[in-house]
């Protein structure tokens, strides 16, 4: 969705290397979406709203949809490696971009650090004799490693992350099916009791969907990345419009399918939704059934931090393309890798991780609570850049590769969804910090963004 004055939010010619296939894209999107929140983080929302927690994940699931396909149709029109925060620039102006692109690198480096130190931490549960710290830093190695060596690789070892990942919930819906309708031997199916006993359907009501809600939309987090990627795509335009349609309704089947079986199989208030797929398979009487669940919880963490690296990168290098960061972070090698990006963004996650080893729960959990809300705000810019950036296509008659269907009554929905989630946040005692660190975070951010636009003026 090209701009329509010159702006510094205008992007300079592609120095990236377009490498990325299609195939490899549509993966990175679903993958992307199905990390440690759904395979560990599911059975905080279910006991939190019950069997009821369905329509969390629907509402949660609706919001992701509306807004992937709002982002999409901005990135067909224009892939840039910058994204939401260049249709920022194009819509609200650059201090809008520079302070969206900003707020989401912040928001990778510190989920990166805390991804590395989670699968290290999980592997050990596995084998104890791992040391956590050691492991943890060789994570950050091998995974900045792979980032230095190009998009096509970084591609391809996200792919099979998302294969591997798609395939463990594809066995655990087939096992589940086959568990309710009793075709497991020797083990008795459960019916559907567990979703209209125990207080019924819907047992803490409306205040325990929304308690999910706040829960499971972060679940969704991460599916910008394909916007981001686009810019790296062999043949955006159609590459993208491809994953955006099949990406969506594939994560709400994954999503609603694993849940559906998980409140089906398992009492929404029983003590093993600590780790719901694995309490599902040892009712299911799956032999070594923890264990698997574990390692396949380390491959989304790694999978999501090679996927976030790479995204920390090229916004960084997107800012600094734009004057909004220092220029030399936009270096390439001779393989078309922002390698200075690369590495300004993995330092940060080294400095954390470290610090996290030496000081348990006490520097990580500090750092997600500032940033945690801030996909939240990253969404609402989206759908208002998207909201204004369309009409001003339509107005001007320029065509679009992809067009989102349902303009604008959809992009109003999810911004509505959006008002709800942040009245939530805000209204929650167990959240409103939360909220306030973000608010006041971003206010610095475009702050200082302001401050260093004017200085270079003077």
């Amino acid at each position: 969705m090209p701009s329509t004055s010159s702006a510094p939010a205008s992007t300079p010619p592609q120095k990236l290397e377009r490498a990325l296939k299609p195939r490899q894209l549509i993966m990175m999107g679903l993958g992307s979406a199905i990390g440690a929140g759904l395979f560990l983080g599911s059975g905080v929302g279910i006991q939190a709203a019950g069997p009821a927690v369905l329509i969390s994940y629907l509402v949660a699931g609706t919001l992701v949809i509306i807004m992937m396909h709002a982002m999409g149709e901005m990135a067909a029109a224009r892939p840039a490696s910058g994204a939401f925060s260049v249709y920022a620039a194009d819509a609200l102006g650059a201090t809008a971009g520079a302070t969206v692109g900003w707020l989401w690198w912040a928001q990778l480096v510190v989920v990166i650090a805390a991804e590395s130190v989670g699968a290290a931490g999980l592997l050990a549960t596995v084998w104890p004799q791992l040391s956590v710290p050691l492991t943890s830093l060789a994570f950050m190695v091998v995974f900045t490693v792979i980032n230095m060596m190009g998009v096509r690789n970084y591609g391809e070892f996200e792919f099979w992350f998302a294969i591997l990942k798609v395939g463990a919930i594809i066995a655990f819906i087939l096992i589940g099916i086959a568990l309710l309708l009793g075709l497991l031997p020797n083990v008795p199916s459960p019916g559907l009791a567990n979703i209209t006993g125990h207080d019924g359907f819907m047992p803490k009501g409306l205040a325990g969907i929304g308690a999910a809600l706040l829960v499971v939309i972060f679940a969704f987090g991460g599916t910008e990345i394909v916007a981001v990627a686009a810019a790296e795509t062999q043949d955006p335009e159609r590459s993208l419009a491809r994953a955006i349609r099949t990406v969506a309704w594939r994560i709400l089947v994954f999503y609603i399918g694993s849940i559906g079986v998980i409140i089906a199989v398992v009492p929404w208030n029983s003590p093993t939704l600590k780790s719901p797929f694995a309490a599902v398979l040892q009712v299911a009487n799956i032999p070594g059934a923890a264990t698997a669940i574990t390692l396949i919880a380390v491959i989304a963490l790694l999978s999501a931090l090679n996927a976030n690296l790479y995204g920390a990168s090229r916004m960084i290098y997107s800012l600094a393309e734009r004057g909004e960061a220092p220029r030399w972070l936009g270096v390439t090698n001779t393989r078309q890798v922002p390698v200075v990006a690369v590495l300004a963004s993995v330092l940060f996650g080294f400095a954390a991780t470290v610090l996290e080893l030496i000081y348990p729960d006490k520097v990580l959990p500090v750092l997600l609570n500032v940033v945690g809300s801030t996909c939240l705000l990253v969404w609402t810019i989206t759908l208002v850049s998207q909201l204004i950036l369309r009409r001003r296509a339509d107005r001007l008659g320029t065509p679009l590769p992809f067009r989102m269907a349902g303009f604008p009554f959809l992009t109003v929905l999810a911004l509505a969804i959006l008002a709800l989630i942040f009245a939530l946040l805000l209204l929650t005692p167990e959240t409103r910090l939360q909220f306030l660190s973000m608010a006041a975070f971003t206010a610095f951010i475009a702050l200082c963004s302001g401050l260093a636009r004017h200085a270079r003026r003077a």
